[in-house]
């Protein structure tokens, strides 16, 4: 067996959510290669090459791949795919977009969103918001999975000596085109990969309170900006601060949950953080049931007087 993943990068830096999906190739099979497509990949190459259990990275470097359009994506993991036995890529929002493509037309299931392997055939995935776990078992010759990054440690990024091999790319597909892309641009840590997240909820009442509350409370701790749907969908913050099951799957060291009442999507995004601190002024909002400290208290008063312990 031979294990392929699609890594995901930016600016010629493996990203780290790729380095969990490696964990979880690894124990499938210990011969476990990595895909990347792109142009100009030199820097990003030679760092996933670096990937500790990685044996073999692929290159495909053209033109064609630099918007990371799926189409042309989908047809050259498909131009390799009966080398592997698995395809693996992170559950993100460009693997979403591709392995359901990859698994169509390889006429075979998607298994979605794994969190644990159990053997080469079987393995876990969350259901009903987090609150079951399925085990999966799949008789496809080629699997297709993506991979809940926070249901596997990472490996290390060095230590690795894979080999590097450019592979022959596909024509371009021609049936979609680039148009724009609109980013966040923040000098805080990004959300999926921060040891640290404060997240707002309806219960800051405005845009404007969500900054003037969490903002300082966030540089106190060095920490990435989160949200609650309802607040994204209240027009706080951005779309891409949205945490839980419709929004980003988040597991850091610490989580503060601030107006945030818990509702099961929320929960089901960031319940597997290693410790949670909720603040909230309902004693019955659903985030205590899973908080290891909680603060009844008025958000607009506490979380100032916090910043402020911490300043001194």
């Amino acid at each position: 067996m031979t294990v392929l993943v699609i890594a995901e990068y930016q600016q010629q830096q493996i990203q780290a959510s790729t380095l969990n999906v490696v964990s979880a190739a690894l124990q499938i099979d210990q011969d476990v290669h990595v895909l990347i497509m792109g142009q100009e990949l030199s820097g990003a190459a030679k760092a996933a090459a670096t990937i500790s259990g990685v044996s073999k990275v692929l290159v495909a470097d053209d033109a064609i791949f630099v918007n990371q359009l799926a189409e042309n994506l989908t047809s050259q993991v498909l131009s390799i795919a009966k080398n592997y036995t698995h395809l693996l890529v992170a559950a993100s929002a460009n693997g979403k977009n591709i392995m359901p493509r990859i698994a169509a037309l390889l006429d075979v299931a998607q298994i979605s969103e794994i969190t644990k392997v159990i053997s080469s055939d079987t393995f876990e995935r969350p259901i009903y918001a987090g609150n079951a776990i399925a085990t999966i078992q799949s008789v496809d010759p080629i699997k297709a999975i993506t991979v809940r990054p926070t249901g596997f440690e990472p490996v290390a990024s060095t230590g690795g000596q894979a080999s590097i091999e450019t592979i022959s790319s596909v024509l371009d597909a021609g049936i979609s085109q680039f148009i724009s892309r609109e980013t966040t641009k923040s000098d805080r840590p990004e959300l999926t990969a921060a040891k640290i997240i404060v997240s707002g909820g309806r219960g800051l009442g405005s845009a404007e309170q969500y900054h003037l509350v969490m903002e300082p409370l966030a540089d106190s701790l060095g920490a990435a900006l989160g949200a609650s749907r309802a607040a994204v969908d209240a027009g706080y913050v951005p779309n891409d601060y949205q945490v839980g099951q419709t929004g980003k799957i988040v597991a850091p060291q610490l989580y503060v949950a601030v107006g945030i009442s818990g509702a099961i999507q929320h929960l089901a995004g960031m319940k597997d953080s290693k410790v949670i601190v909720a603040i909230n002024k309902d004693p019955e909002a659903p985030i205590f049931g899973v908080a290891d400290y909680g603060l009844v208290a008025d958000l607009f008063t506490a979380v100032p007087e916090l910043v402020a312990a911490m300043k001194n």
